[in-house]
């Protein structure tokens, strides 16, 4: 059920060990993939393997949160049928908000990324209704149980293209730069973010068949998520644009605004990934801090790379501090907040610049995708290291 929730694979193994010694196992050695694990547990005398498939991947923080707390409970006298009651419980719970609350949310979410990355009125507005419209298509086909990547690939053709035909109808100049921004933001909550850096974490702590089984999965999510892009754009005939130069100065009420847009794309991502309302508070409040500090580097002179960077560092530690108080699992506090500073424009570049034969910028734009995404991974990992002394001593 972790596994399935998004939970990393470590965190996987380390709650089945505490869980295992609760209830009387000597040891237990765990194997775990994205579609099954094989565990080995010893008693005594009595030794017994065995296996178990999991269903289709997905991401709800507040299983994750329920599931990890379930597992440190120090309560005595825990037994099978206790436990499995608890997890039956917890399998049967609601999601906390409704298709139309978490759509809303992802549309506000759209429009402040456009906003954020040199999007127009216009661009921004579209966005918005962009977004949520194909989050709640979304949610709809994922209610009916349909394929994840069949999913993706419609959602993002109906997105991308909802979004050109209002700037086609609306728009009295056609599609110009301050309106790429928002085509390609209004798809952002295609990214499978959870898997990207759960992926990275499973690597860290040496357990390499989930998490290269799972970039894999990520990887053919953005995949189909490209493939509906680049129909939209070659149908649309998009020209691809540059990302907006930084200014040369800090403007005082532009720090506010993006302040205001990261705090609503912070609240949009942790209201998709189904958490708490407090964990929706504390994503904002860290998408706020750690997105105006990767913006504010970035209009100092510091290249986007590393300036993503620090900004995920910062979300990273401060996570650290918020993971004590709320109880709740560093992931589902981290990763919401720092989808915020996935570099979207050079995507769009990547993607226009394929569809148009230039090979070369194609990967040039690709490469610069690359690096900022593993700047932010990075952070958090080196946020990692310097807050947990697990991470830093290999046992």
């Amino acid at each position: 059920m972790m596994l399935q929730a998004g939970d990393t694979a470590f965190r996987v193994r380390d709650s089945l060990k505490t869980l295992g010694d609760r209830l009387g196992v000597d040891s237990l050695s765990v194997q775990i993939a994205l579609d099954g694990m094989t565990a080995t547990a010893r008693r005594g005398d009595e030794l017994v393997t065995i296996t178990r498939e999991i269903g289709p991947p997905g991401i709800n923080a507040w299983r994750i949160s329920a599931l990890e707390q379930l597992a440190r409970e120090g309560r005595a006298g825990l037994t099978v049928r206790t436990l499995s009651e608890e997890l039956d419980a917890i399998e049967a719970a609601a999601p906390l908000r409704s298709i139309a609350t978490v759509a809303i949310a992802i549309g506000l979410a759209s429009g402040a990324f456009s906003f954020l990355n040199g999007g127009d009125s216009l661009g921004t507005a579209m966005a918005v209704v962009a977004g949520g419209s194909g989050q709640a298509l979304r949610a709809l086909l994922f209610r009916r149980r349909r394929n994840q990547y069949a999913v993706t690939a419609l959602s993002a053709v109906v997105t991308a293209g909802l979004y050109c035909a209002g700037i086609a109808s609306l728009g009295a100049t056609g599609f110009g730069p301050g309106h790429a921004a928002g085509f390609i933001f209004s798809v952002l909550f295609l990214v499978p973010g959870f898997p990207l850096v759960a992926a990275l974490l499973d690597i860290v702590q040496h357990q390499p068949v989930a998490a290269v089984s799972r970039l894999f999965y990520a990887t053919m999510i953005l995949l189909a998520a490209a493939i509906g892009l680049s129909a939209v754009a070659a149908v649309a005939g998009l020209a691809a644009t540059t990302a907006p130069l930084a200014p040369s100065s800090v403007d005082p009420a532009t720090l506010a605004l993006r302040a205001l847009a990261s705090l609503l794309a912070g609240f949009g991502f942790a209201a998709l990934y189904n958490s708490s309302t407090r964990t929706v508070l504390a994503v904002g409040i860290l998408s706020l801090f750690g997105n105006d500090l990767r913006l504010l580097l970035h209009d100092l002179g510091m290249p986007l790379p590393p300036a993503t960077f620090f900004g995920a560092l910062a979300v990273g530690l401060l996570a650290s501090l918020a993971e004590t108080r709320l109880q709740e699992p560093r992931i589902t506090l981290t990763v919401p907040s720092i989808i915020i500073m996935t570099p979207g424009l050079y995507a769009f570049q990547t993607i226009v610049m394929l569809n148009q034969g230039d090979v070369l910028t194609a990967l040039q734009a690709g490469a610069n995708f690359c690096f900022v995404v593993g700047a932010m991974a990075m952070g958090l990992a080196a946020a990692r290291f310097m807050t947990e002394r697990r991470w830093l001593v290999e046992s």
